[in-house]
């Protein structure tokens, strides 16, 4: 596909719930312009953190500055650093003013490899992308995309459609990282995963 032409996902895609958003965000593609170049791959792993409620969400503790972008339109950025080290990718969905997001944690490089290479020196390539920490340093993400329309190019960051991932080659589970965070939400089935498999890596 050329740089000029490519499809984004629309602001329809992520504007339904958050949960079936974060399972048919697998198979599509993660982009990011830099330097003139496309860097990016196919999403394996994806999140959903959805309203208020949701006690592992960030926007249980309501509108914030942080959280403010989780408030806005669907396919939007929601970028912010966490444990003093990693930026974060997230995609805003839902309706505009109800806070829900999926996180990215995982991709397959497959475009600007040579590139991801350099910025994840001296890892070897099976975990150059398979956190989410990971894959922001690997394509160069960081705060100053928070807030990015995802579905428009001028951003230098965006999402195309893939090939669609059959539920027999899908994991469901409990999010991760969540520490002290109480039940039901602590076990909530929100992270889908790519097997490992012909149509996963390892």
């Amino acid at each position: 596909m050329n740089l000029t032409d490519p499809i984004t996902l629309s602001p329809a895609f992520y504007a339904r719930d958050v949960v079936q958003v974060a399972r048919a965000l697998l198979g599509t593609r993660l982009v990011r312009r830099l330097d003139g170049a496309r860097i990016g791959g196919t999403i394996i792993e994806a999140e959903a953190y959805r309203g208020e409620e949701d006690l592992a969400c960030h926007a249980r503790a309501g509108r914030t500055p942080r959280t403010a972008i989780m408030y806005g339109l669907p396919g939007c950025a929601y970028v912010y650093f966490t444990y003093g080290n990693h930026w974060m990718l997230n995609a805003v969905c839902m309706a505009e003013g109800f806070p829900a997001a999926v996180l990215i944690r995982a991709i397959r490089p497959e475009e600007g490899v040579d590139v991801i290479a350099a910025r994840r020196a001296p890892m070897p390539q099976r975990i150059w992308t398979d956190g989410p920490g990971k894959l922001t340093k690997a394509l160069a993400i960081d705060g100053a995309l928070n807030g990015v329309d995802l579905t428009d190019l001028a951003g230098g960051l965006w999402i195309e459609p893939g090939e669609p991932v059959p539920d027999a080659l899908v994991l469901a589970g409990p999010r991760v990282g969540l520490g002290a965070t109480p039940e039901p939400w602590l076990s909530m089935p929100w992270r889908f995963r790519l097997v490992a498999g012909k149509n996963a890596d390892d």
